[in-house]
């Protein structure tokens, strides 16, 4: 009798502890090979992502190197999975090729063999500028919360991806590149508010991102699923009213 109480005990005790085993690793193969979560911490991709938004990233488009892995655990290699290369366009995380603890979110400019220039604020790509028609003013959040009016432009890139972009300064201090030409197993990647972001057009060896390994991409930035305008919270009365609801499950 105390044979089959103690079986019994037992029994539901590995019952108990399994369930919630099951579903840690259900959660890891979830983030590791369909999509993740990532959170927005600056403005250099407004207006696409906002400071506070939320969004989801798919695993998968790209295939899956270490960096698909929970802190990098897998082995260093150039070859991808199921590997395949982004599209001009695709709003892209990734680990920063100079600090791989740090994770970053841009949008794919140019493609091994592209060959990249910056021409008084203008984008080229192999020798030919860019389309980039005005589209108003939008409102750039600064870090303090405040608000201001900025030129906002569409750009159209080779392909036909069009996304908007946030222009503040006629002649602001990356807004003339030389050439670079983007190597194989690289991509270059820019931030849509171009003169607040830290991207390729800066190399690596002077601070900046430069091209980044393809093997450091984490997935495609697919859809805003929440956004808080924590930036604006100067009081209790002001938590509730700072929900972007608008953004709320917003495509990217």
């Amino acid at each position: 009798m105390r044979q089959t109480i103690r079986r019994f005990l037992k029994g539901q005790v590995l019952k108990r502890l399994a369930e919630p085993a099951l579903v840690a690793v259900l959660m890891a193969c979830a983030t590791t090979a369909i999509a993740q979560p990532f959170y927005v911490p600056s403005g250099s991709m407004e207006p696409t992502l906002r400071i506070g938004d939320a969004f989801i990233a798919s695993k998968y488009p790209y295939g899956f190197s270490r960096w698909s892995l929970p802190y990098g655990l897998g082995p260093a290699s150039q070859a991808r999975l199921f590997g395949a290369m982004p599209r001009h366009g695709d709003v892209v995380v990734f680990r920063a090729p100079g600090n791989p603890r740090v994770t970053l979110v841009k949008r794919v400019i140019g493609l091994p063999g592209d060959r990249i220039a910056m021409r008084a604020g203008r984008l080229v790509i192999n020798g030919a500028a860019l389309p980039l028609t005005p589209a108003g003013l939008g409102q750039v959040e600064n870090h303090d919360g405040s608000k201001a009016p900025v030129a906002q432009f569409i750009e159209e890139l080779p392909g036909g991806a069009r996304h908007p972009i946030f222009k503040w300064q006629a002649n602001g201090p990356l807004d003339t590149m030389a050439t670079r030409t983007v190597p194989s197993g690289h991509v270059f990647v820019m931030g849509d508010n171009r003169d607040n972001s830290l991207d390729s057009r800066v190399p690596l060896a002077e601070g900046g991102v430069g091209m980044v390994p393809v093997e450091n991409l984490m997935g495609r930035a697919e859809m805003v699923v929440g956004s808080y305008d924590f930036l604006a919270v100067h009081s209790v009365h002001d938590w509730l009213g700072q929900f972007r609801l608008s953004r709320f499950l917003h495509a990217l």
